[in-house]
């Protein structure tokens, strides 16, 4: 891969990082302001699953985070946009499309239609 690629997909990355930061800070702010009574319990219903839909979200923003910190660390040794599976280098498209992702395409496909075919 090429250093200009390589910068843009760094630069890409700690933007990603610093947004999944901030939503994630956010939706803490939210559960944290949220310490309402309720005397209808059809509201109390109704702010508790909103809390887990919070916290769901704020679960994938953690792993998420966790993603592009990876992806971060593979630019540092030398291991981005190279496949965990084949070793074969990822397409730039693929990268722009989902930059930590560590496979490539066709090795993402099959590993979706092995899971597909475990499925059944």
């Amino acid at each position: 891969m090429e250093q200009k690629d390589l910068d843009y997909f760094r630069e890409l990355l700690q933007t990603m990082l610093e947004e999944a930061q901030q939503n994630g800070d956010a939706t803490l702010d939210e559960l944290t302001d949220s310490n309402e009574m309720f005397a209808d319990p059809a509201d109390r219903a109704t702010a508790e699953s909103d809390r887990a839909f919070t916290l769901r979200i704020r679960d994938r923003e953690r792993k998420l985070i966790k993603k592009i910190r990876s992806a971060i660390g593979r630019m540092e040794d030398g291991t981005f946009g190279v496949c965990d599976e084949c070793g074969d280098e990822i397409g730039v498209p693929r990268l722009k499309a989902r930059p930590v992702t560590k496979l490539c395409i066709n090795c993402k496909s099959k590993q979706e239609e092995d899971e597909r075919e475990r499925a059944d």
